[in-house]
Order: structure tokens, then sequence, then C-alpha cells
């Protein structure tokens, strides 16, 4: 094993753990909050705080679909073509790929500051600065996924038996 295959491996680790405790973190929150709310006694914080963990969640998925090559793509259509026109595409959406996420990393990362004084609603103790702070760093995740996972796509992309446009 290589150290880019050990790389991609860790990453991937990284985020299915990151992931799953999100996940395990929303289903508590969700269920404390619904418990609390049979019982008489509503929590006033956990509808956002569910909806702030479901944006990291989907951030941070986001970012290992991208490792695991998982996202929606149309293989069919890449399959029947030429490989000169397979490569060409491959470029053209890693490219296009690559540049959203670094122009959405620094506008995500732009935006921080602004929000330095902004709290939650329900938990004013929080700046909404930590809550928005996934968007950049969701970006920068999904741009390493994509970096680790693209020589494996580069070699699929000869072949017209995988299409690796999951783009």
């Amino acid at each position: 094993m290589n150290r880019l295959d050990s790389a991609h491996r860790a990453f991937e680790r990284l985020l299915e753990y990151i992931v799953i405790l999100l996940m395990v973190a929303m289903f508590l929150v969700i269920v404390a909050g619904v418990s609390f709310r049979k019982a008489g006694a509503a929590l006033v914080w956990y509808d956002e705080v569910a909806e702030i963990l479901l944006c990291w969640l989907t951030y941070y998925g986001a970012a290992l679909a991208a490792l695991k090559r998982a996202h929606i793509g149309v293989p069919t259509l890449v399959r029947m073509a030429s490989e000169g026109v397979r490569r060409l595409c491959f470029v053209v959406a890693e490219g296009t790929v690559f540049a959203f996420f670094a122009l959405f990393a620094w506008a995500g990362a732009r935006i921080l500051p602004v929000l330095e004084f902004d709290f939650m609603t329900t938990i004013p103790e929080i700046s909404t600065q930590y809550t928005y702070s996934v968007i950049p760093i969701g970006a920068v995740l999904y741009m390493i996924a994509q970096a680790l996972s693209l020589p494996t796509a580069w070699r699929k992309s000869a072949s017209p038996d995988s299409a690796p446009l999951a783009q």
C-alpha cells in the first residue's frame, strides 16, 4: 500500500467517524427534544441544534461521498464516449468541481468575520460563526477528498467499462 492509498484510507476513516458522530449526536438531540416535549417540558434549543447538526452532516457526508466517488453522474453517457472524450470530460469536470469548491471555501471564509457578533437564537452564548464554519471547512474537505480519489478516477477514465465521472 503506497502513501496515497494510506492517506485515502485514513481520510476515509476520519470522515466516517465524524459522520457517525454527527448522526449519533443528531439522533440523541432529536430523541431528547421529542422526549422532553412529550413530558411537557419542551427544550427551546433542540430544533436549532438539530438543524445545525444536519447541515454539518450534509457537508461532511458530501466529502465522504466525494472520496468514494459516489455523487450523481451520467455513467452510461460517459461509457459511450471515446477515451479522448472521456478524458476531456474528466478534466473539465474535475476542474469545475475544484474551482467551485475553492470559490465556496473562499466565500465561506469571508463571511465568517461578519458573523462574529451574530449569535444563535436559542443559545445566545454560541456565535453563528461556529455554526457556519462548516461551509469553508466542508469545501476544503471536499477538495481533499477529490484530490485523494483523483488518481484512481483518472486511471478508470481510460476504460469504457467504468465511468469515473461522479460529478
